[in-house]
């Protein structure tokens, strides 16, 4: 029988609620309680989710809490995962689980001299969609990918989120919400990239809420808004990346790769489903290609939504003795990569990458079913 991990929750924010709401899914992890600086939000969310509402130092020192989720602010995201390995337990992060190549340095530093685990979301790379994808370009679908595309662009998140300002402070913007999740997808496909460069700008220098309870107020914006990168990969291939707030519509595909045998058409890598399109040198046709994966499955109304599956596979790893796919390796070089992105922009240079990773481990349709209860 496989060792259950108790899993806490530290911050009680939107995102929180997905992560207590799908985590019975998996098998080797139980949510078990929940803390928050503002108590009144930890109580509701344990009244929601049947969970345990722990002050923030009751959580660090609970007994029965081996992993603790952090779903702070990203500004916060270091000094919180610091505490948490002080405390003795492993720490898995929303994304970006660090603003800086030099503090994901000292975390993975922190982790040695604890013998602990840091794991880092997205978690959508392991949707069936992507593994699809990974699948075709391992097997050679494809060919050998020389270039590609991403594109992430929407007119921003004062519309929509209750409390935007922090999207629009250092540490935001949409390389550092939004890059993860293509980024992420591109190394698991491409592997580690070596070398980027950037241009960036910011369309408009303040921005007005348009959502509850705050319409109306005013946010002064601090980070780009609006960035052109391209990446190249330690392969060869080269990519085009644009993420932007300041696009009210646009006809562009999330991800096209560019292969010497065919172009894959890959879903917006922020879900864990969607179609999977190739066109191969033979047929001048784009069609999808079908693939059973648990994880490509809807299960949230039309959608695939397996957010904690990383959580889930990074308690499993930790009891197998094995490599988690969410690893810190591979999550700060994704940060590497962003920051570069950022600092490329800024100055107008071509920036090598000092980071580099393994890909993770490509999750079949019989990994995938393992991971769940």
């Amino acid at each position: 029988m496989t060792k259950t991990l108790g899993i806490g929750v530290l911050g009680c924010g939107n995102i929180s609620a997905a992560y207590m709401r799908l985590a019975p899914l998996f098998r080797g992890i139980e949510m078990r309680a929940c803390a928050d600086l503002n108590a009144d939000a930890a109580k509701a969310r344990a009244a929601e989710f049947g969970l345990r509402a722990e002050t923030v130092d009751g959580l660090l020192g609970a007994d029965d809490i081996d992993i603790i989720v952090n779903l702070t602010v990203p500004a916060a995201h270091f000094d919180v995962s610091m505490q948490i390995l002080d405390a003795g337990k492993h720490v898995y992060s929303e994304k970006p689980f660090v603003l800086s190549l030099e503090e994901g340095q000292k975390l993975a530093a922190k982790a040695a001299e604890k013998g602990l685990r840091v794991g880092s979301a997205p978690d959508t790379f392991m949707g069936g969609a992507h593994q699809l994808a990974r699948h075709l370009v391992d097997s050679g679908r494809v060919g050998k990918v020389s270039s590609g595309t991403c594109f992430v662009q929407s007119p921003g998140m004062e519309m929509w989120h209750p409390n935007p300002d922090f999207f629009f402070k250092p540490g935001g913007g949409p390389i550092l919400d939004l890059g993860p999740y293509y980024i992420s997808n591109l190394v698991q496909l491409l592997g580690p990239v070596k070398r980027v460069t950037a241009m960036s700008m910011s369309a408009q220098s303040e921005r007005t809420i348009t959502s509850q309870p705050r319409h109306g107020d005013k946010i002064t914006v601090e980070t780009p808004t609006t960035i052109h990168a391209i990446l190249q990969f330690q392969s060869g291939a080269q990519v085009t990346y644009c993420a932007s707030w300041d696009v009210w519509q646009h006809g562009h595909a999330p991800m096209e790769l560019y292969g010497a045998d065919g172009t894959l058409h890959v879903p917006d890598p922020n879900f864990f489903g969607g179609e999977v399109r190739m066109t191969s040198k033979a047929a001048f046709t784009s069609a999808g290609v079908a693939w059973d994966h648990p994880f490509g499955r809807a299960n949230d109304g039309t959608n695939a939504n397996y957010r904690a599956a990383g959580l889930a596979d990074m308690a499993l790893a930790i009891v197998d003795g094995r490599a988690h796919r969410c690893s810190l390796e591979f999550a700060l070089h994704v940060v590497d990569v962003m920051t570069a992105i950022l600092n490329a922009a800024e100055g107008g240079q071509v920036l090598d990458i000092t980071t580099t990773c393994d890909r993770p481990d490509a999750l079949s349709p019989e990994g995938a079913q393992a991971l769940l209860a």
